[in-house]
């Protein structure tokens, strides 16, 4: 394990869950908090227990021991176990299989309203600093907070590897300060060790349930971040992101949660701000900037967790094909999607002059983050029976224990839903709605376009027999299409309307393998469609996911013997064939849905532009599919 690739999963996976102890003990205690804990000996020892055990039981149980041992080719995150459910799922279990995914679908869209909010709050909580050391600035808040957010969006295009190397070494900075500010406050206050104990825990929420219950709903605040761990998986691995938290991120975070209890413990009204407050008075301001740069960084995480959702939410088919960008050949999840990245600015943009400040945010915070991590652990148990067998007495019993803790934390943020918790709830089910109608959409489409395409093999013999009766034009013809199975519609336009066939066809599936790079040997297949001497041929072309498919060079690759015949590549029509939905009678989805998976469909990327396709040899025949 190289230490480069720890240092930068430091400065993408832990920016989020690593900045929660500026917040988490101080909106606990929050006087204002329309459930308000009382700052007594007891109920301090209980939170900083809660939140120990919170964090131990969800972050590190839950996620990095126990879901990140399950991936999909190296990517984590709730869209990875929703392609593992379908993959591992027997017959008998499919309609529980489709339940789940649903379920998991609707996690995922939690998590892009994590996505939005998260660097809203982040970065506004930052810069609300000001307000401390220049309360002169305080008007310039809501701008610099919009110029830090456009310029953090503005690099992801270089990629996590090159924003991991520069945040790296920034965290580790961070952790070191905050865990030796911990040490400070627990040095005057040792006795805060004993909230270790899970008594201390358990005794709170059995003794003071009433207030213990409402504190759940800020102590949840202590493990946001923890599905970006999982999500960012595919960009650095468990390895890396496991050591990182073991190692550095998780003793800072608890000692930063135990000194702050201790200060407390030695004077209530330290409530107002115990993370600044445990730092000595002569290194304020240098722990002021440096929980800015930090929270600046923590935004990073979900970020970066969004793309990888929506990466796979593409190949399941839940999403349109989005122009993705590889930026690492040694990590396949290290991408860069475009679209959803203008997507997340103008949506954190919009949170930022709407709300204006953290405090209007909070109570939004933990509900996506909680629904999601509840999701992926019910999810988790289901994919590790289908994976290890393990034995369902074993699984109920894990189960029933990780997840009723998620559940109790769920419920303490519906009590949140009218002060901002409503918030990602309506994110979340806008982009639930999307996903879910681009999915059905699909369905019919791919039904509907079978139809129309018919098979390959047929098409071809009736070609060579007359029964399809076509006028063969010299030159080549590429018909790109998804697989060998069925005949492009622009091949099938071209013969029956035009009454031509071009003396060479070539029908070109394009296919993206999960490795950096394909070797030249094992990049084309070829397949003569059962006549040798007709012209017309499938080939299978395969990239690896660094690689950007270039169809021309792909043609050049072929020899006389494989394409039947010499090919000339500068004489090369290339066919589209472009899809214009239109909406039919028939009752397949609500005309609301079928509009917006029509809307929808416009941000798919442009084929030849992602193909390599000389423009001025790219003919783009159009078919109506019904909807």
């Amino acid at each position: 394990m190289r230490l480069a690739v720890v240092v930068g999963a430091l400065g993408v996976v832990f920016g989020d869950i690593g900045t929660s102890p500026i917040y988490t003990m101080q909106t606990v205690f929050n006087p204002a908090d329309p459930h308000p804990v009382p700052v007594t000996t007891d109920n301090v020892y209980g939170v900083v227990s809660l939140i120990f055990w919170a964090v131990m039981i969800i972050v590190t149980l839950t996620y990095v021991l126990l879901a990140m041992r399950i991936d999909n080719d190296g990517e984590g995150g709730i869209m990875a176990l929703i392609t593992l459910l379908r993959r591992w799922t027997a017959p008998r279990g499919r309609r529980t299989a489709a339940v789940l995914a649903g379920l998991g679908i609707f996690g995922a869209s939690l998590f892009f309203g994590d996505s939005m909010i998260t660097p809203a709050i982040s970065v506004l909580s930052a810069v609300e600093g000001l307000k401390i050391v220049a309360p002169s600035l305080e008007e310039w808040i809501v701008p610099i907070t919009a110029v830090i957010i456009v310029a953090l969006f503005a690099v992801q295009r270089h990629g996590t590897a090159v924003i991991g190397r520069l945040f790296g070494p920034i965290m580790i900075v961070w952790f070191t300060a905050i865990g030796a500010c911990g040490v400070i406050g627990i040095a005057e206050q040792p006795a805060i060790l004993k909230a270790l104990s899970p008594t201390y825990a358990l005794s709170f929420l059995a003794g003071n349930f009433g207030i213990a219950f409402f504190a759940l709903a800020g102590i949840v605040l202590a493990v946001t971040g923890a599905e970006a761990l999982y999500a960012d998986m595919g960009h650095f691995g468990r390895r890396a992101i496991t050591r990182g938290w073991l190692l550095l991120a998780l003793p800072a975070c608890v000692l930063s949660y135990l000194g702050q209890g201790a200060l407390i413990l030695q004077d209530a009204a330290n409530i107002s701000g115990p993370f600044f407050l445990l730092v000595p008075g002569w290194g304020r301001w240098a722990m002021v900037l440096l929980a800015t740069a930090a929270t600046v960084i923590a935004s990073q995480a979900v970020i970066t967790g969004a793309y990888s959702v929506a990466a796979q939410a593409a190949r399941l088919g839940y999403l349109p094909r989005l122009r993705i960008t590889h930026t690492s050949e040694s990590t396949i999840g290290q991408i860069y999607v475009p679209w959803i990245n203008w997507l997340l600015l103008v949506s954190v943009l919009t949170l930022v002059f709407a709300f204006r400040s953290s405090a209007a945010l909070a109570y939004a915070f933990g509900m996506a983050v909680i629904c999601t991590i509840s999701i992926t652990t019910l999810l988790f148990f289901y994919v590790a029976r289908s994976r290890w067998g393990t034995p369902w007495w074993l699984l109920a019993t894990g189960a029933t224990v990780l997840v009723g803790i998620d559940l109790l934390f769920v419920a303490a943020n519906l009590t949140k839903l009218a002060h901002g918790a409503w918030l990602p709830l309506l994110i979340g089910l806008t982009a639930f709605t999307v996903m879910t109608t681009w999915q059905r959409g699909r369905e019919i489409v791919t039904a509907n376009r079978k139809r129309q395409e018919g098979s390959l093999q047929d098409f071809v013999t009736q070609l060579r027999t007359g029964a399809t009766p076509a006028t063969t034009v010299p030159g080549t013809a590429v018909f790109l299409n998804r697989g060998g199975q069925t005949a492009p519609l622009a091949l099938r336009a071209n013969v029956e309307h035009n009454k031509i066939r071009h003396e060479r066809v070539v029908i070109l599936s394009l296919e993206t393998q999960p490795v950096p790079r394909v070797a030249d040997a094992d990049r084309i297949t070829v397949d003569d469609l059962g006549y040798g001497d007709d012209g017309i041929i499938f080939v299978a072309a395969r990239y690896g996911y660094t690689e950007t498919p270039d169809v021309p060079a792909t043609l050049r690759g072929l020899t006389p013997e494989q394409t039947e015949g010499p090919l000339d590549t500068d004489d090369t029509t290339y066919y589209l064939s472009k899809i214009e939905l239109q909406s039919s009678p028939e009752p397949t989805m609500a005309q609301w849905r079928k509009r917006l998976f029509t809307a929808t469909s416009n941000i798919t990327a442009d084929a030849a532009e992602q193909f390599g396709l000389p423009r001025d040899r790219t003919v783009i025949m159009g078919s109506h599919i019904d909807v």
